[in-house]
């Protein structure tokens, strides 16, 4: 396993002792929380439940291995066509092999990996077709939305989302593609999310993360240009949005979603 792989263990929560109850004499009429009771009840002072602390455990190194993963997606550094096993990168992680497999599911229901049974997760292997037409269904919810926004919305509520999309711009300078994807996905979701469709962001949330995954890793300086033509295209589309400037907006949101490799070559279907 590559070393852009981030280590992820040591996330174990403290273990806390559990109190004694205090006992309160059966014949009390009055629980200790001060309700009523019922004669001959036993009554106790009984300390809150536990909390599930071993599952919250589970998932905050599940989520975390998810997320590692997805980044290794979207630099290339899990190989489409490789096969990769749930042990050897939970060795890797310093975790078990089951936080590992289960997030290695939640790839495969994104379509990222597809199981290899008693071998691990095979990362998919896509082809521009299927990048055109993430971006085709991507351009189909997202463009009446905008285009919607830019006659309704107040210009302020556009303004305060400029740190999003300079976050993007910072992301794409440094030629990280998993930092840009993450500041890319945050900007699009705050901008949809100003249309108050929750059922909206969770489809899109989904297709664009799946658009993020780059077809092979490509050398970073023209991964770094088309990031950076991209960025430069957020800030641009918030002062239209800001204006109400319709046709631009649409003009603008064609453009961002004319899907592109890494080399800036256009995809098509």
């Amino acid at each position: 396993m590559k070393q852009g792989l981030h280590d992820v263990s040591g996330t174990g929560l403290p273990r806390h002792a559990a109190q004694p109850a205090e006992r309160v004499p059966a014949q009390s009429r009055e629980r200790a929380d001060g309700t009523p009771g019922v004669r001959g009840e036993h009554t106790h002072s009984e300390p809150p439940l536990p909390q599930p602390r071993a599952v919250v455990q589970r998932a905050s190194v599940r989520g975390q291995i998810l997320d590692a993963l997805r980044s290794a997606l979207t630099t290339g550094e899990l190989c489409p066509g490789e096969v990769y096993s749930a042990p050897v990168l939970g060795e890797r992680f310093g975790v078990s092999a089951t936080p590992v497999r289960e997030a290695m599911q939640q790839l495969a229901l994104e379509g990222a990996v597809e199981v290899v049974p008693n071998r691990g997760f095979r990362v998919v292997q896509r082809g521009a077709r299927e990048l055109a037409e993430l971006a085709e269904v991507r351009a189909l919810l997202e463009v009446p939305v905008l285009l919607r926004l830019a006659g309704t919305v107040p210009a302020a509520r556009f303004a305060e989302l400029r740190p999003l999309a300079e976050d993007t711009a910072r992301a794409a300078g440094a030629g990280c593609p998993a930092r840009y994807a993450e500041a890319d996905r945050a900007f699009h979701r705050a901008l949809l999310a100003l249309a108050g469709n929750e059922q909206l962001l969770r489809i899109a949330e989904d297709l664009h993360r799946r658009a993020q995954w780059p077809l092979a890793t490509t050398p970073p300086r023209q991964h770094r240009a088309v990031l950076l033509r991209d960025a430069a295209q957020h800030t641009a589309l918030l002062d239209a949005l800001a204006c109400g400037d319709v046709d631009l907006v649409g003009d603008l949101v064609a453009e961002h979603f004319a899907q592109r490799d890494p080399g800036g070559a256009a995809l098509k279907p």
